[in-house]
């Protein structure tokens, strides 16, 4: 075989290409897996095509397994799918397509092998793997993939203006393996991309978002949105970060290109960790500045509350970007929201109460804010960045001085609403908020100690200023 395959994987091939023996229909090993395989990437799915029923080879080769894998199947796209231990594996039927211009969902009839490879998107998804006895391991290129792979290039097999009006959904595709591999997107082959850039909307958003997610795990994630914004393509998608771009002058002042700094934030923070959410925050962090961007006579210019303003943003974005509306969505708001604020306890003299209260808000997610924080710092001065660094060290060293002493990032006041609220014989309301607040920023800004009595007394007292009365009392500790 021309690929070198692990022993399991060889083992598997070969259960195909015995049950494809058995059922006499040529059988391939195409695509992805091909490609990965060649540039030495990992990768735990195949895809076969054979030239006939792609859904009787796969219950063929599911039998030929014990325990026998579960076996799935779509009749009216006539794919099948196995999963043998952790290996994920798809059947198909050589097939020709043809497209409506209105629509990227092909009208489809049975094919050869080369008509299958024609209508690939990319050179290098084009090669295959011969399964057949044979010529078993044999590899099929008609489109010289393998050279494109050897000079790290993306291009398409046909005319690449035919081959993103046909599914423009390929563009996004384009640009996230040049992303995802570091290949260059051959210049034909990213002009079509410009020039057929308006057929994205042909595309459904959920297509759309799993492509933009992909670019953002990508290992240097700014090369795919670069792509996406010199093409065209995320003025479409995602014109919100298309609005950062540019860099405007007034009085001999400017300010930087804050969408080549949110790029570069995602790289650094990308360099850290491949937390999709908090990478999400990188792109999100400064979303708001063209929004909030003032020019200050004698000052310069402004983006006084961002933060906030961004924070109220994400909701809306992801809702546009159908991206999940849950625990996710909270914390890029709360990065977004709290992103300043380690920078400004950077200054001298701040107080404990100061970094209670940024280690409250942060809670469990300080250390990713941190980091957040720490890779907005993008100044191509050296000693700018020393100093910024070493400042943010120090903020560390003083919250876990705090917290050491505090515990305030798993702290729960010792007074609960629910409490305010059978003590005082009140129901969810204005005054049971305004009091546990009251509590809360007592304890936070070193008013009271952290305990129950303490918190009593001070709750009692608070309450006294709304007028309101215990109905019960026993409560004391």
């Amino acid at each position: 075989m021309d690929i070198k395959c692990t022993d399991k994987e060889l083992f598997i091939l070969k259960k195909i290409a015995h049950a494809a023996e058995e059922l006499g229909v040529e059988t391939y090993l195409i695509g992805g897996f091909v490609r990965d395989k060649i540039i030495d990437r990992q990768t735990k799915d195949a895809d076969i095509v054979c030239v006939g029923d792609g859904i009787a080879l796969a219950k063929a080769v599911a039998k030929r397994f014990k325990p026998e894998p579960k076996f799935s199947y779509f009749k009216n796209f006539g794919t099948a799918h196995i999963k043998v231990d952790d290996f994920d594996i798809e059947f198909v039927g050589a097939r020709k397509e043809s497209y409506q211009y209105h629509s990227r969902k092909p009208s489809v009839t049975s094919g050869s092998l080369k008509d299958d490879q024609d209508r690939r998107d990319f050179t290098i998804n084009a090669l295959a793997i011969s399964l057949n006895e044979n010529d078993f391991g044999k590899l099929i290129d008609p489109f010289d993939g393998i050279s494109d792979i050897k000079k790290g290039i993306i291009r398409t097999p046909l005319d690449p203006l035919q081959t993103f009006s046909d599914d423009p959904l390929r563009m996004m595709r384009a640009i996230r393996f040049s992303s995802q591999l570091g290949f260059t997107i051959e210049e034909k082959t990213f002009q079509a991309i410009k020039d057929e850039a308006d057929r994205i909307s042909i595309v459904s958003q959920e297509r759309i978002t799993d492509e933009l997610i992909k670019i953002i795990d990508s290992p240097i994630p700014s090369i795919g949105f670069d792509l996406l914004y010199l093409s065209g393509l995320l003025h479409i998608i995602f014109p919100q970060m298309v609005d950062l771009a540019g860099a405007e002058y007034k009085d001999g002042m400017g300010h930087k290109d804050n969408f080549y700094h949110t790029l570069k934030v995602l790289d650094n923070i990308s360099e850290k960790t491949n937390d999709t959410w908090l990478r999400w925050s990188a792109v999100l962090h400064d979303i708001a500045k063209p929004v909030t961007k003032r020019f200050e006579d004698g000052h310069g210019w402004t983006f006084h509350g961002h933060e906030v303003v961004g924070g109220r943003m994400v909701p809306k974005i992801f809702t546009k970007l159908k991206l999940p509306l849950n625990e996710k969505m909270r914390f890029v708001r709360k990065m977004v929201e709290l992103h300043l604020r380690p920078i400004s306890l950077t200054k001298e003299n701040i107080t404990d109460s100061a970094i209670r209260r940024l280690l409250f808000d942060a809670g469990e997610d300080f250390d990713a804010l941190m980091m957040l924080c720490e890779a907005d710092i993008t100044s191509k001065n050296k000693w700018k960045v020393k100093k910024y660094m070493e400042n943010f060290k120090l903020v560390r060293k003083r919250c876990e001085e705090v917290e050491d002493k505090d515990r305030i990032r798993s702290w729960q006041p010792p007074i609960s609403g629910e409490m305010i609220m059978e003590i005082f014989g009140l129901n969810p309301s204005k005054p049971v908020g305004i009091i546990k607040d009251a509590i809360k920023d007592a304890i936070l800004d070193g008013v009271i100690p952290n305990n129950y009595d303490d918190a009593y007394e001070f709750m009692l007292a608070k309450a006294g200023e709304l007028n309101l009365k215990p109905v019960k009392s026993g409560f004391r500790s």
